[in-house]
């Protein structure tokens, strides 16, 4: 649990009031106590040389250098989280924070604590949240080229492919946004990947988004990122929150490749000047059993998202309200009865020619895909029902 320790410092102070600042500017503090208390003061004196009212929070999210007693001393107010971790810091600094607006910056001098009205006065014309954008503004020594021209570029990018954010420095630390949208950006994530979560969020709520170029200069202090692990994180959670491009096309792609695969098998079409046989057909029937699966697993998780997560996905939506249980119970056990129906027929010619060799592999084969494709459906619609209780509630 957080604990608070209210700020001490001498003056000057920027002017507040314990009810209502206007702008909190919250900053998440690891073991940076060369640079914290220059950090509070450049925050503080922005504020009062703008006549903002304001509060600053910092969070020390398990210093032992003394960080937490230096922001303090500069008159900052500390909440101490014990959970390490970029997002778990960030979210007891935003549960604290009082200010109708909130400034968000890193705690090692990268951010110039004088942008914090340029920020201000986006959400005031209307923004709901302002990213920075430090990309064509690094000073020399500021960012490794690893992340400046790899790391980032492909992170941001990839993002908006996939949620056409329109972002694009999707990881920069300092940003701003309304407390009031708090509650619909549901943020929840503890480490670094906060920052790509705020964002995802921002964008399937529909917030307006606005951006503008600031300057990213050389850190003091040691860096906590962790290039591979950190982007790691962001990508596996840009994955996980996008079941259509993880499970939906993927999955579909393959099940379509499997099916054609096995037409062409079954059909003796000649492909490349020549018919194939059993094993182009057993690879199809994997595709195709593979392929369902993954899909259903996308539709499962869409689900799990929608009801348990208050995800909104506008195919999802038009897909819930058109097919129901009965529809994937239909469908599966229809591919059920056909492959059973196929495996009589391959008894009954075997009967036929009095039991001796059997040569039916290609027919076997699809038989055994259809029954399995078809339990994959039948059972799959049962768990999507069952996941969908929860709109009961």
């Amino acid at each position: 649990m957080s604990t608070t320790e209210h700020q001490t410092a001498s003056e000057p102070r920027p002017r507040t009031t314990p009810l209502s600042p206007r702008v909190s500017v919250v900053i998440p503090c690891l073991n940076e106590a060369g640079t914290i208390k220059e950090c509070v003061e450049r925050a503080r004196l922005a504020l009062s040389a703008n006549d903002i009212v304001g509060e600053v929070v910092v969070v020390d999210n398990g210093s032992d250098d003394g960080s937490g007693s230096l922001a303090a001393e500069a008159g900052a107010l500390v909440v101490h989280e014990p959970e390490r971790g970029y997002g778990s810091a960030y979210l007891a600094g935003l549960a604290t924070a009082r200010g109708r607006y909130i400034v968000m910056a890193d705690a090692d001098l990268t951010y110039d604590f004088n942008e914090i009205p340029r920020f201000v006065a986006a959400l005031e014309a209307g923004a709901d949240v302002v990213i920075g954008n430090r990309m064509n503004n690094i000073h020399p020594g500021a960012m490794p080229w690893h992340h400046r021209y790899i790391g980032n570029p492909l992170l941001s990018g990839f993002l908006n492919v996939l949620f056409r954010t329109g972002v694009n420095d999707a990881h920069c630390g300092m940003r701003a946004v309304r407390r009031e949208v708090l509650p619909r950006l549901d943020l929840r994530t503890t480490g670094m990947e906060f920052a790509s979560e705020m964002v995802i969020r921002a964008a399937k709520e529909k917030l307006d988004i606005r951006q503008f170029a600031i300057e990213y200069h050389p850190r003091g202090g040691e860096s906590k990122l962790s290039s591979f692990r950190d982007g790691w994180r962001h990508l596996r959670f840009l994955l996980v929150h996008s079941p259509n491009h993880l499970f939906i096309f993927p999955g579909t792609v393959m099940a379509v490749v499997g099916a054609v695969v096995e037409f062409i098998v079954i059909t003796h079409i000649a492909v490349f000047g020549r018919e194939w046989d059993v094993h182009a057909l057993i690879a199809g029937a994997l595709l195709a059993i593979v392929g369902t699966q993954v899909v259903a697993l996308g539709i499962c998780a869409h689900t799990y998202a929608t009801y348990f997560m208050g995800e909104r996905d506008e195919w999802f939506d038009r897909m819930r309200k058109r097919y129901t249980l009965e529809h994937g119970l239909l469908l599966g056990g229809s591919l059920i009865i056909a492959g059973l129906v196929l495996g009589i027929v391959i008894v009954i010619n075997w009967i036929n020619h009095g039991f001796g060799r059997l040569s039916e592999e290609n027919v076997a084969v699809l038989a055994a895909t259809l029954i399995i494709v078809g339990i994959q459906i039948f059972f799959s619609s049962f768990l999507i029902s069952i996941l969908g209780l929860r709109r009961q509630g």
